[in-house]
Parts: C-alpha cells; structure tokens; sequence
C-alpha cells in the first residue's frame, strides 16, 4: 500500500511539473530576418524571467495568415508594420501592446569575394547569373529589395537572374550553397559571414520597421506581455543592435 501512494505522488509530481512549464513557455510567430537575434533574445528571456520562447520562423504574410486562421501563438514579431496594423484591425492583437522595436536593414551579400559585384549598379552588368531575393508577396526585405532595383533602374537588366525564396532565410541560404550568386538579404543573417556586404542605401526602398504585438487569442497575456516587455527594452535593443538593427 506505501509503494501504490508513492506512485500516486510521483504522477502528482509529474503533473505538476508538466503543468508549470505549460504555463511558462509561450509561442511566438517570428518573421526570418530574426534568426540569429531572437535564438540570442530568447535565451536571454528565459534566463531573466524563467520562460521558454518556440519560435516559429517563416514569411511575415504566411504568419499572419496562420494567425488568423487560429494557429496558436501567443505574440507575433512581423518584418513589418502593415501585417501587425492589419491584425489590429481585425481585433486579433492587444492593441496596448503593438510596438516598432526594430528598423532592419537590407544588404547584398556577395559570398565569394571573386565575384564581380562591388557596387548594386554591377548586377546589370556582370557576370551573375542568379541573385536571390525573398519573394516580394510575403516577405518585406523581398519588396524592399524589389523597390530596390526599381528605383536604380536596374529591374528589367535583372528580372531574369532573379530566384525567389520563401522567405529572407532561405534566399540567404541559396547564395550559401552556391545556388545563388548573390542575394540580398538582413543584414543580421550575414552579419559575421566571410564574403562581401554592400549596404542598400535607405533612401531606394521603403523603411523596412518590424512591429510586434500580443495576439488576443493567447492563453498567457502575462508572459506574452513581458516577452514584448523585454523586446523593446533595454535589454532587447542591445542584442537587436548586435545584429544590426537600428
């Protein structure tokens, strides 16, 4: 009989532990460029406040269409600012929480120093055969990068080189492996990469300013809050600028 209630305590035990990291772990919706930045922020949170962050990273308008068809994350961290605004308009985030807590920015990265690509100009002329960008329709540093060569005047000279990723992570991961010759990418992503990084100038593309909100559906607001809470803190702003973010 002693042995069948210490059995019934350890389940009991059991339970509870399994209920304590239920209620501190929160899932947030995470546009690519973050990456790097949020695996670093993350752990961070979770040292500070006891939370465990699930990331899951993909195309800001692929999150938000998960979000809003019930897809169960607790914060979304978008690339920009309309899809978070969009949400608000649909009653779908805590409006007191939505906040800008980065300006991103936008680079070419040109992995194999050989290549003959020194200026953003050298891609209507050179050799490169394949420049990734991430797909303009659902991603913000894709329409940026569109923006981009519209405004040098350069789109039609490279239309046909272009190759779309699904998101910034993977059009990144095409000039990695040699798929691409080029990409433009987050600067956060090819922050400590070997190869060349040649800064887009702010003024060809529209700002790419990333908002983060609360989502209403969450089942934790008061863990979510303080994720938010420590986003755009000090705190949260000191590794965003490690990786690049204004």
């Amino acid at each position: 009989m002693r042995q069948f209630w210490i059995s019934l305590v350890a389940l009991g035990l059991m339970g509870c532990g399994s209920a304590s990291k239920a209620r501190s772990e929160i899932n947030v919706a995470t546009a690519a460029n973050l990456t790097r930045a949020f695996g670093e922020l993350g752990a961070a949170f979770e040292r500070n406040n006891g939370i465990h962050v699930v990331f899951s990273f993909g195309a800001t308008t692929q999150l938000a269409q998960q979000i809003e068809n019930g897809a169960p994350y607790d914060v979304f961290a978008a690339a920009d600012t309309e899809h978070v605004d969009e949400l608000a308009r649909k009653s779908l985030i805590l409006p007191d929480t939505r906040a800008v807590y980065a300006r991103g920015k936008l680079v070419l990265w040109v992995p194999d120093v050989k290549t003959a690509v020194n200026r953003l100009e050298d891609l209507a002329a050179s050799p490169v055969t394949h420049i990734a960008i991430a797909n303009p329709k659902l991603a913000p540093y894709g329409r940026a990068a569109a923006e981009t060569l519209h405004a040098l005047r350069i789109w039609d000279a490279v239309q046909a080189k272009i190759v779309y990723g699904e998101n910034i992570s993977i059009a990144t991961q095409y000039a990695a492996t040699g798929n691409a010759d080029v990409a433009f990418t987050a600067k956060a992503l090819v922050l400590d990469r070997s190869g060349r990084k040649i800064d887009v100038p702010d003024n060809l593309h529209q700002p790419i300013d990333q908002a983060i909100a609360v989502l209403r559906g969450t089942s934790k607001p008061d863990q979510a809050r303080q994720f938010v809470a420590f986003v755009t803190g000090a705190d949260g702003r000191a590794i965003l600028r490690q990786y690049g973010y204004e």
